[in-house]
């Protein structure tokens, strides 16, 4: 067996992709969109060749960074099966629906710039349509039982905490005579999160792919966070500042929500204007209510308490470009929740160009941040920044609450490697910036001995 690491590795946290080549079948595991910046985004090509055999797609989850060069199989004529739990099959179709109608609208931007330069256009990455097809081919897989996903390869999903029906996966391959198994962790959530269950470990491998995404460090306690995060509300309120959160359309969005009808519910501060400014995160939202026997325990009694909807009067969602430009005309307190999370595109910029300048600002950064991206610069103190060509200076306060991240830190990565440690597995450290992986590989080898791989791009894994 090989597998062949064409995304999240040599130190690149996006583009998760796996190539699980056997004697008898060859598949994906995830299909992800690389981001960031030019030289991360430069790497989105075609994850195998157009005439090489591929038997199925697996999916872990949703997230773009997992899903997104999807549209690029439909594209070189993939016709095959693709995997994932039915919420993760529901968030694929949003996300790379939005991807493509994204991929088309950059480029001709871009394209407008060039023909003026003199040079000639460009092609998008791939368009809806190359989308829409492989809507078709999606194919939803309950938790916690094996399936047949290709000859010779077995597959069961595990609750990853990550995201809604985010998942771990493990492969039973049969070949030569003997069965391995294989774990790919996917991307694990922190325990203890809201809205979500909590991760459900899995207990062999013979070899494990882990995701070190925060492998070198824990995030500030939850608890400590939504503090900061009250106060941040509340002192804005006061002082009727204006707050805008880039947001990732799944997962974050709804969190804030939850906060923001806590706050109400709780009377810790009056209900003041809350715009959802993305289209994507109001479907987004549509799909965990339709898919609320993925919630925790704490999550099914709040909402039986009452419908959060009816603390959340002052909420707006604002589906269409001309509701999201009066946003700018709202005087006063408000709070404004618009995609992208890592501001590297999507209608946060539009209120970023119009809002950084103004110290009464305040910017609530609640999700990482990927080098090169506008927000990784913010983050990192950037005084002045390029929004849409225009030199931006930045007066806003910038707020960074690590502890929202849906990524587990440290401390939980390991409790989720516990229960698997005693196996001895073979360990590939993934989907993580070099001195976080380094960071995961010797608290793994002082506590069980156990030697930690780092590969590089492209690199290929035996067993």
């Amino acid at each position: 067996m090989k597998i062949t690491l064409v995304g999240a590795a040599g130190g690149e946290v996006t583009g998760s992709c796996y190539v699980v080549e056997t004697k008898q079948a060859r598949i994906l595991v995830d299909c992800g969109l690389f981001q960031g910046g030019k030289k991360s985004e430069a790497l989105n090509r075609p994850p195998t060749a157009p005439n090489r055999r591929l038997d199925a797609v697996l999916l872990t989850h949703g997230h773009l960074d997992h899903t997104g060069r999807l549209p690029l199989l439909a594209k070189m004529g993939y016709t095959g099966h693709i995997y994932g739990t039915p919420a993760t099959l529901d968030m694929t179709g949003l996300i790379v629906r939005d991807s493509a109608r994204l991929q088309v609208s950059d480029t001709e931007r871009k394209n407008r710039k060039r023909v003026r330069a003199g040079q000639p256009p460009q092609e998008p990455l791939y368009t809806p349509d190359d989308a829409e097809k492989l809507l078709s081919q999606l194919r939803p897989v309950p938790y916690q039982k094996p399936f047949d996903a290709a000859p010779g390869i077995k597959a069961i999903w595990a609750d990853a905490g990550h995201m809604l029906g985010s998942a771990s996966i493990q492969l039973i391959v049969e070949e030569d005579g003997a069965t391995k198994r294989v774990v790919f962790s996917g991307d694990l959530g922190p325990r203890c999160a809201p809205i979500l269950r909590e991760f459900e470990p899995f207990q062999h491998a013979d070899l494990l792919f882990l995701e070190s995404t925060y492998g070198g460090r824990d995030h500030r306690s939850l608890a400590e966070t939504v503090a900061e995060f009250e106060r941040i509300v509340i002192d804005a309120v006061e002082r009727g500042g204006k707050m805008l959160v880039p947001t990732f359309a799944v997962g974050r969005a709804q969190l804030i929500t939850l906060l923001l009808g806590k706050m109400f519910r709780a009377g810790k501060v009056k209900p003041f204007p809350v715009f959802l400014d993305s289209p994507m995160a109001i479907e987004a939202t549509n799909i965990y209510v339709k898919h609320m026997e993925l919630f925790d325990a704490e999550m099914k009694a709040f909402i039986r308490e009452r419908p959060l909807r009816a603390d959340l009067k002052t909420m707006k969602p604002t589906a269409t470009a001309d509701e999201s430009r009066a946003i700018n005309d709202v005087r006063g307190a408000c709070l404004v929740m618009a995609g992208a999370g890592m501001c590297n595109g999507g209608r946060i910029l539009h209120h970023l160009r119009a809002n950084l300048w103004k110290p009464s600002t305040h910017v609530l950064i609640v999700g990482y941040q990927g080098h090169g991206s506008l927000g990784r610069r913010l983050v990192d103190g950037e005084k002045e920044v390029k929004i849409f060509g225009e030199e931006i200076a930045v007066k806003a306060t910038i707020h960074t609450l690590g502890g929202f991240s849906a990524h587990a830190g440290q401390t939980d990565l390991m409790k989720w490697f516990d229960v698997i440690a005693p196996s001895k597995p073979r360990v590939v450290l993934a989907h993580g910036e070099d001195d976080q992986r380094a960071a995961l590989a010797r608290l793994i080898q002082r506590r069980y001995r156990l030697r930690s791989k780092q590969p590089k791009m492209g690199e290929v894994i035996e067993l």
